[in-house]
């Protein structure tokens, strides 16, 4: 049928050997590099809990993502259009790098299921809770994508600040400035549930409210470290 949208199907991405190496190889130079030309800092690790959480950073510039493989020598797993996966090589690229493909502008249940098998694997994922990125000083209304999926794995959310990477790379730059950057990980926050098998709507949505002032918090002490 002409106009019709072709949705690109991949295999979910497992934590093998080969992932892990090919993940640390270019986690070397790309974040590596990063974190040298931007005099990036890292504070606030102790934080981050063993096994599997939800790692929720403030969203402000593209490189956010390689910068939130800072807090962590694991190798995390992020969200990608999956339009990335159009071609088969780059694709698989993408999925030893930790991506899962998601299907923007719908509820997508098979990008769902790949987060809750990654964390009941014992792995990391990271969910912008705002969504696209975003400008400005104030952390945005957040989508309760964060809350809903660490409710589902019950497993906890860690909150984490970004100063700088909007000043670095910001909204139209094709390179990076040697801008400072400084990052912040904040305490691990769980979903209550209060015995129950599964969140209600109301706590999803007092998680949600929660994790936004602890991301803007953090986010304005960063800022302090950078100034």
């Amino acid at each position: 049928m002409t106009g019709a949208t072709t949705r690109v199907v991949t295999k979910p991405g497992r934590d093998t050997r080969w992932n892990r190496l090919l993940y640390g190889f270019f986690r070397q130079i790309v974040s590596n590099s990063l974190r040298m030309w931007t005099r990036g800092t890292v504070e606030g690790k102790e934080n981050l809990p063993d096994g599997a959480f939800v790692l929720a950073p403030i969203h402000r510039s593209y490189i956010d993502t390689p910068i939130s493989s800072w807090v962590q020598m694991r190798r995390l797993r992020y969200l990608g259009k999956d339009t990335m996966w159009k071609y088969d090589w780059i694709g698989k690229l993408f999925t030893a790098m930790g991506a899962i493909p998601v299907h923007r502008g719908t509820i997508d249940r098979e990008a769902l299921r790949r987060c809750l098998d990654a964390l009941a694997s014992g792995q990391p994922v990271v969910l912008f809770p705002e969504g696209e990125r975003k400008d400005g000083p104030e952390v945005h209304p957040l989508l309760d994508g964060a809350a809903f999926l660490a409710a589902k794995a019950k497993v906890p959310i860690v909150p984490v600040g970004i100063a700088g990477s909007d000043r670095a790379m910001p909204r139209g730059a094709k390179v990076v400035y040697p801008r400072k950057i400084h990052v912040i990980v904040g305490e691990p926050i769980m979903v209550e549930t209060n015995g129950r098998s599964r969140a209600s709507r109301e706590q999803l949505n007092a998680t949600t409210v929660h994790l936004r002032a602890e991301i803007q918090r953090l986010y304005d002490l960063a800022q302090t470290r950078i100034s």
